[in-house]
């Protein structure tokens, strides 16, 4: 039934409101007593309110640039937009002829790589916002993209069971990996630029060497599709989120796995570390809430406000908070370069910014 829903999600809907809200993060528990109880340590607190008007549709993707001073959305509405963080004001709409799935800032913050239900990956000049080119060669939407960390190569997965590397300086096609059954759902280089990860329809995430394409190792636990993944700042974890209600944190070195998270998720749909790599944060659908198929079958409201983002401490897997906001399916979540922010989206047609401050206790 996940597969349905998130394929109805791709058809537009009414208009969505980009919100940043003024929120206290409050530590709640789910599931065994070192959840409701996590050990003493640092707490979470929130910033500033701000409302933004935004996308006509699900929010599929918010990503910071890497200076924090924009934050981008994507949306079925066939467009990327960037909003200064600082006054909420729109910098940049980038229009494109289908739905936008995914996008990625470079690591410079020059240039943006957005992936299309026309199957193309583009790439834009920034701030100008020109298109620089169109990367051809997927079978089928396009669902996932991501800049290595020198800026130097594109990473692309799809719906043709691939996962394809570009040259980003002329669009040049490098390799293309297969192994994959299903559809792949999410790619990311590990921040030192050893490896590249990818996630698929088919219940695994796979390692390659991101220089040469080999495949290096399969990791399998999850039971459903593995939509979402992140490496840590270190480079040392790699986090899963899946349609079976886990995130797992894998160990790079050895394919070992780490945790396994839940707690109330009844589909995982993204994970982001933090920059300091101690908190990792998930963005859900909640177990009995009516989601995204009874928004687009009878045009209904959402279930009522779920606590579908959760912050985990990486170091033990303890549930840290969970963020009360979202109505329905939580589809993104990113942490902000500098720490400060956390932006969440999803089925409810909007985005919220939470101000972050880590204090201890």
């Amino acid at each position: 039934m996940s597969k349905i829903a998130r394929a109805l999600s791709a058809l537009p809907g009414a208009t969505c409101v980009l919100t940043v809200l003024c929120l206290s993060l409050t530590a709640q528990g789910c599931g065994g007593s070192r959840q409701q109880q996590p050990a003493a340590g640092p707490a979470v607190a929130a910033g500033v309110a701000r409302a933004i008007s935004a996308h006509k549709g699900t929010t599929w993707r918010v990503a910071f640039s890497p200076d924090s001073q924009l934050l981008g959305s994507c949306s079925p509405d066939k467009t990327v937009k960037l909003w200064r963080v600082a006054d909420g004001s729109l910098a940049q709409t980038l229009t494109h002829p289908e739905g936008v799935t995914n996008f990625a800032f470079s690591p410079d913050g020059r240039r943006l790589a957005s992936a299309s239900y026309d199957g193309a990956v583009r790439v834009w000049n920034l701030p100008e916002g020109s298109l620089a080119r169109t990367l051809e060669g997927h079978a089928g939407t396009v669902w996932s993209v991501a800049f290595s960390p020198d800026g130097a190569t594109v990473a692309s997965g799809g719906e043709d069971k691939t996962v394809r590397l570009w040259r980003a300086a002329d669009g040049a096609a490098l390799r293309t990996l297969t192994g994959h059954a299903l559809n792949v759902w999410s790619v990311s280089f590990s921040p030192d630029g050893r490896w590249l990860a990818s996630g698929s329809f088919d219940h695994t995430a796979k390692l390659w060497r991101a220089e040469t394409g080999e495949l290096v190792r399969t990791l399998e636990g999850h039971t459903e599709a593995v939509v979402e993944l992140a490496f840590s700042p270190d480079s040392q974890l790699l986090a899963t989120g899946g349609d079976d209600s886990t995130v797992r944190l894998w160990r790079v070195a050895d394919g070992a796995q780490a945790h396994a998270l839940t707690g109330g998720s009844e589909h995982v749909y993204a994970v982001a570390f933090s920059p300091d790599g101690r908190w990792l944060v998930s963005g859900s659908r909640e177990k009995g809430g009516l989601g995204t198929l009874w928004k687009q079958v009878v045009g209904g409201r959402l279930s009522s406000p779920g606590k579908s983002v959760r912050l985990w401490r990486v170091a033990d897997g303890a549930l840290q908070q969970s963020l009360d906001g979202h109505p329905g399916d939580v589809h993104t979540v990113a942490f902000s370069p500098d720490g400060r922010w956390l932006a969440t989206g999803g089925e409810d047609e909007s985005v919220r910014l939470w101000g972050v401050e880590v204090t201890a206790q």
